[in-house]
């Protein structure tokens, strides 16, 4: 062919290495028109700011001993905020209020031979199974009604002998209070057997409902309780109550309680072992923590000193001193290198929706460039071997 002709003597008057530059720079410019493929951004690249800006983006934290209690001090980030809180235990008084659909055993003792309520062989009446109304009363033979719900039991016992005394000026009453159909709580999900359960005394809490329902499923990990009292909720670990029984509340009639699954997450990016979404396995989880569960760093490719975690505040909790984040959109910079760091690691809090992001490190991107220009290099070395 007429190309082949002119070509060939023009690369037969060119010498070796002039080949081999040639085809060296070829690469070197195929590479600098293109982007290397990677996993994530190299710090420098993440946490730059864009040209101009009046405003800063972010704010940008290094974790250290220093900064752990400045940070502690935060309020909680727009995910963590989204928690209903607790209710603590609190002593209930000697005697529980009676409510509506309480049932009331009475017995009236008198001696009078001439009683209206006893006869001589019998001095006493039990009036059993008596229960309280839906608007808090009982009816009395010969008293008619007697408002008894919010009383104590000794409460409740005086008044309804004043009212008999009315009638019967030697009575002497005796009261025992059994919970009715609306002194129970409902176990709805997450136990072994779910159902309703009596209150069966005024120190009846949130763990002996779950352990009378058979306990927490097994398949539920760090499983959390969730209280629904009176139109509001409120939720915490179960691990929390086993380990603080300061927090093992008393639960009233009507209280429904649920046992689900920990709906808390953060996310994992760029140059670690696995990039995905990871629940809570435990109330408290740390940066080492979070690593630890994304499998580590890639060796090839991560950066240790480049440990980022990505956190969106509330733009109300923004403030200028110390008292909170500088800003809405705030990044700690974990440096797994130093003993500092990787201390200060253990110490500082994954928050729910959190970011870990593993950078890129930049010595792995020249290595692939040296890597594919190596490989040019045995081509044009595999060009010496061409017989023009």
């Amino acid at each position: 062919m007429v190309v082949q002709r002119l070509t060939l003597p023009i690369l037969e008057s060119m010498g070796e290495h002039v080949i081999r530059s040639l085809l060296t720079m070829l690469a070197v410019a195929a590479l600098a028109g293109c982007s290397l493929p990677r996993g994530g951004g190299v710090q420098s690249e993440i946490l730059s700011t864009r040209s101009g800006a009046e405003e800063p983006q972010f704010a940008v934290h290094m974790v250290t001993r220093d900064f752990l209690p400045i940070v502690a001090g935060w309020p909680a980030s727009r995910a963590g905020q989204e928690s209903d809180g607790w209710i603590g235990y609190s002593a209930p008084p000697a005697d529980r209020a009676i409510q509506p659909y309480d049932i009331l055993d009475i017995v009236v003792w008198d001696s009078e031979e001439t009683s209206l309520i006893t006869t001589e062989a019998q001095k006493m009446v039990d009036m059993a199974d008596m229960q309280v109304s839906a608007g808090g009363t009982i009816f009395l033979p010969f008293v008619s009604m007697v408002q008894v719900a919010g009383l104590s039991r000794t409460q409740a016992r005086a008044r309804i002998q004043r009212k008999m005394e009315e009638i019967v000026p030697s009575a002497q009453v005796q009261l025992n209070v059994k919970p009715g159909a609306r002194g129970s709580v409902s176990v709805v999900a997450g136990v072994s057997s779910p159902g309703a359960y009596p209150l069966s005394d005024t120190h009846y809490t949130v763990l002996n409902a779950i352990a009378a329902a058979g306990g927490a499923s097994a398949s539920i990990e760090n499983p959390q309780v969730r209280l629904i009292r009176a139109g509001k909720s409120y939720a915490t670990s179960l691990e929390r109550l086993y380990r603080d029984p300061s927090l093992d509340t008393i639960l009233h009639g009507g209280d429904k309680l649920l046992v689900e699954a920990d709906p808390r997450y953060f996310r994992s990016l760029g140059a670690a072992q696995r990039e995905t979404i990871v629940a809570f396995p435990q109330d408290v989880v740390t940066a080492l923590d979070a690593l630890s569960l994304i499998g580590g760093l890639a060796e090839t490719r991560a950066d240790p000193k480049g440990i980022l975690i990505l956190r969106e505040y509330p733009e109300n909790v923004v403030r200028d001193g110390m008292s909170g984040p500088a800003h809405a959109r705030s990044v700690f910079v974990v440096d797994l290198t130093s003993a500092d760091g990787l201390f200060s690691a253990g110490q500082f809090r994954i928050e729910p929706e959190d970011t870990v992001m593993v950078s890129e490190s930049p010595i792995s991107g020249a290595t692939t460039i040296l890597g594919l220009v190596a490989r040019v290099l045995d081509i044009a070395n595999d060009a010496d071997s061409i017989d023009f």
